[in-house]
This record gives structure tokens, sequence and C-alpha cells, in this order.
């Protein structure tokens, strides 16, 4: 498992729009400007960030984006998997089914299997408002 660039930045995008939009829609420019990156890789995230339904976007004056759940249902799980990341820990666990030919015979695979469940457990059990609250508590 490695979580992509585009998932980390999707993530903090969120993180984002939840501190600073208090419900207002702010500019892809300004979102890029303070992530650092490109404000065409910043409108590719958001067109994703859209289409997964995170995020409402308005075009025109005054138009940008803002947050369309709250940071309290938004789940990091949610957001990864609206980003295609794989969070499975070994290539066979990535399909359903799992096509390895070695799956009936594998001695490891309960363990794998197992790491998944605990991983998919993980990002679960965390939301957007956990990591804004992060630098408070860490989790």
């Amino acid at each position: 498992m490695l979580i992509s660039t585009r998932g980390r930045y999707a993530l903090r995008f969120l993180v984002d729009l939840a501190e600073n939009g208090r419900g207002e829609y702010i500019t892809t420019q300004e979102l890029a400007d303070r992530q650092a990156i490109s404000k065409k890789y910043a409108e590719r995230l958001m067109a994703a960030l859209s289409r997964g339904g995170f995020i409402s976007a308005r075009h025109g004056v005054g138009g940008g984006c803002r947050l369309a759940v709250e940071p309290d249902k938004c789940r990091v799980s949610d957001v990864l998997a609206a980003m295609n990341e794989d969070i499975a820990p070994v290539a066979c666990l990535s399909c359903e089914p799992n096509e390895c030919p070695r799956a009936g015979e594998c001695r490891t695979l309960p363990m794998w299997e197992k790491l998944g469940g605990i991983i998919q457990d993980f990002f679960d059990g965390i939301t957007i408002a956990d990591l804004m609250k992060q630098s408070e508590t860490p989790l």
C-alpha cells in the first residue's frame, strides 16, 4: 500500500476547505496557493472530489468550491476510494474476488487479509473533522 500524491492532496484540500471555507466558496487558486501546487493539478483534484460528492463547485465570479459534506461525516476511507487509492497490503487483495492461483494454498493470505481489514477499519474510523483536530490531539 502506497497512498499517492493525489490521495494525500485530496485529503489536504478537504481539510483546507473545512478549516477555511465556513460554507463560502474558495477559489481553486487560493487552495493551490495554500497547498503549494499548480492550479491545473488543483483543478483536476477538485473535479474528482466533485464527482465523488465531497465538494460542490460553482463557476464564474464568486465561484470556487466548498465542502458538500460535513467534516465529521467525511471518512478518509471514502475519500481514498474516490481517488482510486488501493489500500490493500498486497497485490492479490487488490481485486475482488482474489484471482491469485495460489490463494487456495497460500499460508500467508489470512495474515494479509487481516492486515487489510485493520487498514480499512483504521481509515473508516478517521474523518476530515478528526484531521482538523490533529494538531491539537494526535490520532
